[in-house]
């Protein structure tokens, strides 16, 4: 295999195929490149079989990037290596094992809108004043929780008397209770419940490491307590365990990225090798000098230097503007003295607020502009109702999508009987959906019964008839004995129009995805 593209220390990181490695890669030094050349040098050079080869990332960008770039250098056999993200990866394996934890394999994953839902409904419950203990605050209190492997029984062990956290510790009880209920986990439950089936059961976890002998983990510095101990146990087998990261990159403590986890690899595994890139492909020496100084400050980090073969570039410059209009009348001077090709520049602002004045300094000069960002596809109210129908079809115990598109077309079912049938629901510890078998046993009046059974049936043919329809095919079916798409046919609103187009989009996405 032909490494000559690469420098001495990228020849090395690639080389080093057995045990413990540690690569700590600056910005712009080429990580992904020797991470695509080590596994194809493991399949060509170590008669590796792809299949025992993993590689994780963090974002679904990143491992779409690297598949790409893997199929490339590898070619025949790459469609065997394991490329995904810590939450993929453990979808993938929760999807066959759940069961060992008492769930069904036919789980929904709650999104960030799904599990404020979910908690507006346990502290309604648990007659939380959400005013005095915010919905945001108890989520984030429960996410950081399970970042570090924590069960509510230990935090509720941990409360000590503390008033307020015996009762953010009920909270987390009841969330975790209503997930189940409903046969559902959220994003960081992936995680967490996989390393809870690893330990719980070896033979699951002897399977994997038989699976996984070459792992290979990017963007380390950003794993968090239970994303360490998940690889931590799969590497256990082999103890070919690769991971890539710079710890003067770790800005995610807020996400509950432990920096430890890099610092410290070395006293965990003390038979691990360290290999420092540190030239820069990316940037001018001034950029890298300028940034080398600014860092060197920090206390807790690897001593590394960045260098750069571009040389030295424009000086940076630095604008100390007295207010956000200076700042934006600055920007346009700039613009309109550089170049009147507009298309050349971009600008980058840390939170939305700070575009008003750019924007209107724009309007003012007579300078075109464009916002990127806005609304997620995935997040636009019509694709997450189409979602949430779909996810009651798959798994009918989902209550937090029942309550979603109950009334999505409008069925006149109010609040006041969504309460009557929950109270019934939780009373006989069944979901909303099992309610209506029984909801002649309620104090419903007959004619909203008469709805919930008519949805009920709905959500019931529509599960039958899925074997018969290919993916886009079925989403469309959804989307017509919903009623959904009628709805929004009649309505005069004219931003309907763009949310039929947004769910022909979503069938196209389904039919690319098939």
């Amino acid at each position: 295999m032909d490494l000559s593209t690469l420098n001495d220390p990228q020849r090395q990181a690639v080389v080093h195929t057995q045990g413990p490695l540690l690569i700590l890669a600056g910005a712009g030094s080429g990580k992904t490149r020797v991470l695509t050349h080590r596994i194809a040098y493991l399949i060509e050079e170590e008669a590796v079989n792809p299949w025992n080869i993993m590689a994780i990332t963090f974002t679904n960008k990143a491992a779409g990037e690297m598949r790409e770039r893997v199929d490339a250098q590898v070619g025949y056999g790459a469609e065997s290596i394991w490329v995904a993200t810590f939450h993929s990866t453990c979808v993938r394996i929760l999807r066959r094992y759940i069961d060992r934890l008492h769930y069904d394999n036919h789980f929904t994953i709650y999104d960030t809108d799904d599990q404020k839902q979910l908690m507006k409904a346990v502290c309604k419950k648990l007659d939380i004043d959400t005013k005095q203990m915010k919905e945001r605050t108890l989520l984030n209190m429960i996410s950081s929780c399970k970042n570090e492997l924590i069960t509510p029984m230990e935090y509720e062990m941990s409360t000590m008397g503390d008033f307020k956290k015996k009762k953010m510790a009920q909270v987390y009880r009841e969330y975790q209770a209503q997930l189940k209920s409903n046969n559902a986990v959220d994003f960081d439950d992936l995680i967490m419940l996989t390393v809870e089936l690893f330990k719980n059961h070896p033979d699951v976890l002897q399977s994997y490491q038989d699976r996984f002998q070459y792992i290979m983990v990017d963007e380390y510095q950003d794993t968090n307590t239970a994303q360490f101990e998940l690889i931590r146990l799969l590497a256990s087998g082999h103890h070919n365990l690769c991971v890539v990261g710079d710890d003067d990159q770790s800005i995610y403590k807020f996400r509950g990225a432990n920096i430890r986890n890099i610092l410290d690899f070395e006293q965990v595994y003390p038979e691990a090798r360290v290999i420092k890139l540190e030239q820069n492909y990316r940037s001018t020496a001034n950029i890298l000098n300028a940034a080398n100084a600014i860092i060197e400050n920090n206390e807790e980090r690897v001593d590394k230097v960045l260098y750069s073969q571009k040389g030295d570039g424009e000086k940076i410059s630095l604008y100390e503007a007295q207010d956000e209009a200076d700042e934006a009348n600055y920007i346009v001077k700039r613009i309109k003295d550089t170049s009147d090709n507009y298309n050349q520049f971009s600008i980058l602002y840390r939170t939305n607020a700070q575009s008003r004045s750019i924007e209107e300094a724009f309007m003012a000069s007579s300078i075109p502009y464009k916002i990127y960002g806005g609304l997620k596809f995935y997040d636009r109210k019509e694709i997450k109702d189409i979602v949430a129908y779909l996810k009651l079809i798959y798994n009918t115990n989902d209550s937090v999508s029942f309550r979603r598109i109950i009334n999505v077309p409008k069925r006149a079912i109010g609040d006041t009987t969504m309460q009557k049938l929950q109270d019934f629901a939780d009373q006989n510890d069944i979901s909303l959906f099992e309610a209506i078998d029984r909801i002649d046993e309620t104090d419903i009046q007959k004619k909203t019964q008469s709805k919930l059974k008519d949805f009920q049936t709905l959500i019931l043919k529509l599960k039958d008839a899925e074997s018969r329809y290919s993916f886009d095919e079925y989403i469309g079916l959804v989307i017509e004995k919903s009623g959904y798409i009628a709805e929004l046919q009649s309505s005069n609103n004219p931003d309907d129009e763009t949310r039929i187009e947004n769910l022909q989009e979503l069938v196209n996405v389904a039919s690319e995805f098939e």
